[in-house]
């Protein structure tokens, strides 16, 4: 099932998620609509809260489904170490059409879940450094543009108040 995405502006996307607590099939389904949803919106990651449900799971594919073992499930991560400093281009499908150059850690080491509930620890570099801080900053109700200047996160968030005015958002 693809579910819709949640647009910037939504409460659920500014709002610290869940823990997840019951590892079962229930879950299961949700990580595969998860991984259905963000292949159809063509991203690399994809947080519950995303899709409206505030529970601290995400899926990424920095390959875009190319490689199946490209595929996380990250369920109740936690970034553990971060090291050094990339700034790239980055977007996010909660907020379409903008992207802007994003300061992140060139390394990062994430503990997580996995959807029967084992624990692990996964190190990643460039592009899945990246996902694996922005979809956890999602589920800690952390939007990329946080991390950008005062002056570009207003003027995106007033492009976002003119499209919503005008009834494009």
């Amino acid at each position: 099932m693809i579910y819709p995405i949640v647009k910037y502006g939504q409460a659920v996307l500014e709002t610290p998620a869940e823990p997840v607590v019951a590892f079962d099939g229930a879950l299961e389904k949700l990580v595969s609509d998860m991984f259905e949803t963000m292949y159809a919106a063509r991203g690399v990651g994809l947080a519950a809260p995303q899709i409206g449900i505030p529970k601290r799971i995400c899926v990424i594919d920095t390959s875009s489904g190319e490689d199946p073992k490209a595929r996380l499930v990250l369920v109740n991560p936690v970034i553990v170490a971060a090291e050094g400093k990339q700034v790239n281009e980055e977007g996010c499908l909660s907020l379409p059409d903008f992207r802007a150059d994003t300061p992140r850690p060139a390394r990062a080491t994430v503990r997580a879940q996995d959807v029967q509930g084992r624990e692990f620890t996964l190190t990643g570099e460039g592009l899945l450094a990246r996902a694996l801080c922005h979809e956890t900053d999602h589920l800690n109700g952390i939007l990329f543009i946080q991390h950008l200047s005062m002056l570009k996160r207003d003027s995106i968030k007033r492009k976002v108040r003119k499209m919503a005015k005008a009834g494009q958002w």
